[in-house]
């Protein structure tokens, strides 16, 4: 087939692509022992538990993962090993066949933690925020009686939950419980007829309900210390909404900057919660979004995983969902009450500078009258200089032959200059000021 050009390429097309390939289900045989991890890290441990692989892959003879490696299958012989990485946390699972005939110890059962080197898996990086052993189980593993002989003698009975899923072809039990070992316990007992591919999606599925009920249960301790800091800047408000009503004029700077500092304080509480409560809300909701995709039927006797989580969970969650909505409202009624209080301000500001405008326009029209008097003042000046000069005229005048006295023509030119200049200066003025003077 000849190979023909191909247009320009996005750089993030393969990424993008393969998407969608992230993280598939890896095929599962039964019997067999699972152990599940997630380690709880920060941005350097994420990075080292990269390196942890590497490790491990390198004591086994194999090519480390690359930089931009998120997820990883590999088969160590005694035991295969599934690594993902994720935003907060990285996950392990460690995978290992079971003996077809052999059944399983419920003192003491088989795990797969036993196979993996023990120096290493005690370097892990990271917190472990989650431990699971889940056993994939038949009629051997057994001794023949069915699953509740095993349930009844590794779960605990108080918080026991199960149920049949893939139409009933597969058995799925767990109590939701620490046990000595500090590892919750997980029993699948599926049919012959069940396909690898099928009862790996289902392990996968039931492995991710814990995993991220676990990081959803993160926001709890962060809603529970909020809602104390939110009880005293509640009735902190409160007492600020009350003080402002019977405040006078100079108490307000005061409560205003009282004010402004509750609403920082309840802007930084907020920021500090406000992904932490995000990212809850986001794992509550892919904890139901696996739930279903099981598509329980009810197991005799016990609690669906479903139902389970809703009368175990639903209060954690409403009470995360409940701190978030309380920031919120509170958030917004502390900008209610500085909007009102600004407002106050502003019209007693605005009621002051209307008394200085008043002040300032009787002033003006002080001045203005003291200026009309120093205008008549400056007519009767400008007149008097000018007459004089007229009256010098004339005396100059008279050797020409002028007929009249300085003195009588000084004192017929006073009218005449008198007008000439109140004129002028009403002309300047006019000008200068139009119809406003």
């Amino acid at each position: 087939m000849p190979v023909l050009p191909q247009p320009s390429q996005h750089p993030l097309r393969a990424l993008l692509h393969n998407e969608v390939h992230a993280r598939p289900a890896e095929p599962v045989q039964g019997p067999a022992a699972i152990a599940h991890l997630v380690m709880l890290t920060d941005p350097a441990q994420r990075e080292a538990s990269r390196a942890h692989l590497a490790t491990l892959m390198h004591n086994h003879h194999r090519t480390g993962p690359d930089a931009d490696c998120t997820h990883l299958r590999m088969d160590f012989g005694a035991f295969r090993l599934r690594w993902e990485l994720h935003t907060e946390f990285v996950t392990w699972t460690f995978m290992v066949p079971m003996p077809t005939e052999a059944v399983l110890n419920a003192r003491s059962p088989q795990t797969a933690m036993e196979e993996v080197p023990q120096q290493w898996l005690k370097d892990l990086p990271g917190q472990c925020l989650s431990s699971v052993h889940l056993w994939i189980v038949k009629d051997p593993q057994c001794e023949g009686q069915g699953i509740k002989h095993l349930v009844q003698q590794m779960l605990n009975d108080d918080t026991l939950a199960g149920a049949t899923v893939h139409l009933g072809h597969t058995e799925v039990c767990t109590d939701f419980a620490i046990h000595a070992d500090g590892y919750s316990r997980i029993l699948v007992k599926p049919s012959d007829s069940v396909s690898a591919r099928r009862l790996g999606r289902l392990v996968q599925r039931v492995l991710e309900i814990e995993t991220y009920r676990m990081a959803a249960l993160l926001g709890l301790p962060a809603a529970r210390k909020a809602a104390v800091v939110l009880g005293t800047v509640e009735k902190e408000l409160a007492d600020l909404a009350k003080a402002i009503r019977e405040a006078q004029r100079d108490e307000e700077p005061l409560l205003l900057d009282r004010l402004t500092r509750l609403a920082g304080e309840v802007e930084s509480e907020y920021a500090a919660t406000h992904s932490r409560f995000s990212a809850s809300k986001a794992y509550f909701e892919l904890v139901d979004r696996r739930i279903h995709d099981l598509q329980e039927e009810r197991l005799s006797g016990l609690l669906t995983i479903r139902e389970f989580m809703e009368r175990r969970l639903s209060p954690a969650r409403s009470t995360c969902e409940w701190a978030s909505r309380r920031q919120n409202a509170l958030s917004e009624r502390v900008s209610r009450v500085s909007n009102l209080l600004r407002t106050r301000v502003e019209i007693e500001q605005q009621q002051s500078n209307q008394l200085v405008l008043e002040a300032m326009n009787h002033r003006q029209g002080m001045q203005l009258k003291l200026q009309s008097t120093v205008e008549g003042l400056s007519v009767a000046a400008i007149t008097y200089y000018i007459t004089g000069l007229i009256a010098y005229l004339s005396k100059g005048a008279q050797k020409l032959g002028w007929p009249l006295s300085p003195e009588l023509t000084a004192a017929a030119a006073i009218p005449v200059v008198a007008l000439s200049v109140w004129w002028s200066l009403r002309r300047l003025h006019h000008r200068l000021f139009g119809d406003k003077h």
